[in-house]
């Protein structure tokens, strides 16, 4: 009873299929949810082989966004947020390049070396890296 009450008044959020996606010539088929979570957070900033990671993310308002941070990192992006506005404030890091839609967004990892970012499964494109996650 108290199930279906709740899911009456207070309907689940959309759940996105999502994939991580990088640079065609990024040395990384896999890659963890925590050092998904370090890479997003900026707190990572170089891949295994050396090479520099540039992020790209949607803004923060983007349902694509918000379903990225919940469900594959883990937490809201109200935290990412504050993560990136910290590094920017303290002179320690810059906060990840925005798109504004999934095809800018492969446009963009596909030209710039070491890129990483994601999109829904349903924008799947063959000139792009897709990472699994482990």
């Amino acid at each position: 009873m108290l199930l279906a009450f709740s899911l009456l008044f207070f309907p689940s959020s959309q759940v996105f299929a999502l994939q991580l996606i990088t640079h065609p010539n990024t040395d990384i088929a896999e890659i963890s949810r925590s050092t998904a979570r370090a890479v997003f957070s900026m707190r990572r900033q170089v891949w295994p082989d050396g090479g520099a990671i540039r992020v790209f993310v949607f803004p923060d308002k983007h349902k694509l966004h918000k379903a990225f941070a919940k469900q594959l990192l883990g937490v809201f992006p109200h935290q990412l947020r504050r993560a990136w506005d910290r590094k920017v404030f303290s002179g320690t890091g810059q906060a990840p390049d925005t798109v504004q839609s999934e095809a800018e967004m492969i446009e963009m990892i596909n030209k710039t070396p070491g890129a990483i970012g994601y999109i829904s499964e349903d924008n799947r494109d063959e000139s792009v890296q897709i990472l699994q996650v482990e």
